[in-house]
């Protein structure tokens, strides 16, 4: 059996803010401290005052988190917050890993992170899945991703989220115990008897001609079909009707991103600047030679995947009762949605009823998962269900 007390703070001051979650987190698990605790806290806090007061509050057997550019719970969401997941379990059990230095060696964090993990000496657990949180703004998820998946063997399902700092794009901080630290990932493995259900949807769809990425270096886009990168998003601005200003490109950006054609689905990379070489800086790599195309969506394209990822979630779990749910989305999807975003998130609490659920706002989504489109993502619903 698995308990979950899913709690939010709106308090400014970060040690009063960790203390009402640590004691809002004893309350909602009959005063117990939890065994394993997750945290997305906004830039805005003192991360030290805050999780060192969560600690002294309700003592967690072990606390993963990161630092996040919007913070929700079911029916509850604002910026500048902290939402937080406790869970207990007789059936479930939480092992905490942190990998460093991901700019200079990915396959080095991978194994950091899974040499901490239990599963292979925990045979009576037939599911296994890690929630991944990592320092986005370090660069090489996608890569990370892959040596972590090749570290254990590809044993495990993975999901979770890029860290944020409230859209600044400047620092980016994910929480292991008391320590926030940038530059690394965090995981949370979790051993289970049940399924764990993993969902991911995104709702865009085509809209550009299909083009190949001529030359790129990380996440930077340098040419499109031999083109300067900038150039095709003008030509097609003026094509479409639309505003693109290379001074202030975000407003036409977020609604209109780049999709690698994977040749079952199209994962989503955010352009985020224009660089004064004409050249196009995402929030993700984006390798060179792969097809793109530039993609579209509506608000309610975004509530329904929303809804589509959880459903997915919830055929994953094999029958099981689902306890509590985690959710991820791009702060690129709340940024264009504005308020309509509590719109999807009024539609995911529908698909999962009374399942409580709660998240933030990341640079980027993880999944990887069996029967689905899998590594770093952007501006895609990301939920995981875990069984009571």
């Amino acid at each position: 059996m698995t308990e979950s007390a899913v709690v939010f703070s709106s308090q400014k001051e970060s040690a009063a803010s960790g203390r009402e979650i640590g004691e809002k987190i004893r309350e909602g698990l009959s005063g117990n401290s939890p065994h394993a605790l997750i945290v997305f806290a906004s830039s805005q806090h003192d991360y030290s005052a805050l999780l060192s007061a969560i600690h002294q509050s309700c003592d967690p057997g072990v606390l993963v988190g990161c630092s996040s550019a919007g913070e929700f719970i079911s029916r509850e969401r604002a910026e500048g917050a902290v939402s937080a997941v406790g869970l207990r379990s007789n059936s479930m059990r939480f092992t905490a890993g942190l990998g460093r230095n991901i700019r200079e060696n990915r396959r080095a964090a991978a194994e950091q992170i899974s040499g901490s993990f239990l599963g292979s000496k925990n045979v009576q657990f037939p599911h296994r899945a890690a929630l991944i949180l990592t320092d986005a703004l370090a660069g090489y998820t996608d890569d990370f991703i892959e040596q972590l998946s090749v570290a254990t063997g590809g044993g495990y399902r993975f999901f979770g989220g890029g860290a944020g700092d409230d859209a600044q794009f400047s620092r980016t901080h994910v929480f292991c115990g008391t320590e926030a630290v940038n530059d690394a990932a965090v995981a949370l493995e979790m051993l289970s008897m049940k399924p764990i259900g993993v969902g991911v949807s995104h709702g865009w769809t085509p809209a550009g001609e299909s083009m190949r990425v001529t030359a790129a270096s990380g996440s930077t886009v340098i040419s499109l079909n031999a083109m300067p990168a900038v150039e095709v998003f003008e030509e097609y601005a003026e094509k479409t009707g639309q505003k693109f200003d290379r001074a202030d490109p975000i407003p036409f950006f977020l609604h209109n991103v780049l999709g690698i054609d994977t040749g079952s689905g199209f994962k989503l990379r955010v352009p985020l600047a224009v660089n004064a070489d004409g050249s196009i800086g995402c929030a993700s790599d984006i390798p060179t030679g792969v097809t793109v195309r530039i993609m579209k969506t509506t608000d309610k394209s975004a509530s329904d995947a929303a809804i589509n990822a959880a459903n997915s979630a919830l055929q994953g779990m094999g029958g099981a009762k689902p306890e509590v749910a985690l959710f991820f989305d791009c702060v690129a999807t709340r940024l264009r949605m504005g308020g309509e975003f509590g719109v999807e998130m009024e539609s995911l609490q529908k698909a999962l009823g009374d399942i409580r659920y709660a998240g933030c706002n990341t640079y980027g989504q993880i999944a990887r998962s069996e029967g689905q489109f899998s590594g770093f993502h952007n501006c895609t619903a990301t939920v995981a269900l875990l069984p009571d």
